[in-house]
C-alpha cells in the first residue's frame, strides 16, 4: 500500500471513529489533553502497523482496544502519579446530560468503562468483554453494579 493510500485510509478512519476513540480515552483519563494525546497515538499506531481488517467494525474494535491499552499504560506511568493537572471542564451539554456524564465520570474505572462502551458507544456485552478483555459475566456484573451506583448518585442529587 503506497503512502498516499495509507494516509487517506487514516483520514477516513479518523473521521469515522476518532470521536469514539477520544471519548473512550476521556472516560479513562478524565483530562482533555491526555485524551487528545492518546487519540493521536492510536492513529499513529494504525498508520505504522497497518493491520488488515475484515470490516469497519473490526477496525473500530481494534482502535478501541489499542485506546484502552494506551490509557492503562498512561495511568500506570510515573508522570501520571507525579503531575497534578489543571481542572478540565466537561463539554457543553444540557444540564441533565451534564449531571449524568459527571456521575459516570465519577464512577471507578472498572464500572465507568463498561457503562461508556455499552450505553454511549452501543456495544453489546460480548463486544465490551472483547474490548476490555473480560468475560461476559464480568461485564454484566460491572454494568449492574455501575447502574446501581449511578442510581444512588443521581437519586441523591434530586
Amino acid at each position: 500500500m503506497n503512502q498516499s493510500i495509507k494516509i487517506r485510509h487514516i483520514e477516513e478512519a479518523y473521521d469515522a471513529w476518532g470521536g469514539a476513540v477520544y471519548r473512550l480515552a476521556m472516560v479513562y483519563l478524565g483530562r482533555h489533553a491526555d485524551a487528545e494525546d492518546v487519540t493521536q497515538e492510536v492513529f499513529v499506531r494504525l498508520l505504522s502497523r497497518a493491520p488488515a481488517f475484515s470490516d469497519g467494525e473490526h477496525e473500530k474494535r481494534w482502535l478501541l482496544r489499542v485506546t484502552a491499552n494506551l490509557c492503562r499504560d498512561q495511568l500506570r506511568g510515573f508522570w501520571r502519579r507525579r503531575v497534578t493537572g489543571l481542572e478540565d471542564t466537561l463539554p457543553a451539554a444540557p444540564p441533565q446530560e451534564r449531571e449524568a456524564l459527571a456521575a459516570v465520570m465519577a464512577l471507578p474505572e472498572r464500572y465507568k468503562l463498561p457503562i461508556h462502551l455499552h450505553y454511549y458507544e452501543g456495544y453489546s456485552v460480548a463486544e465490551v468483554g472483547e474490548i476490555l478483555k473480560l468475560g461476559q459475566s464480568a461485564v454484566k456484573m460491572r454494568l449492574k453494579r455501575g447502574r446501581e451506583m449511578l442510581k444512588l448518585e443521581l437519586e441523591g442529587s434530586i
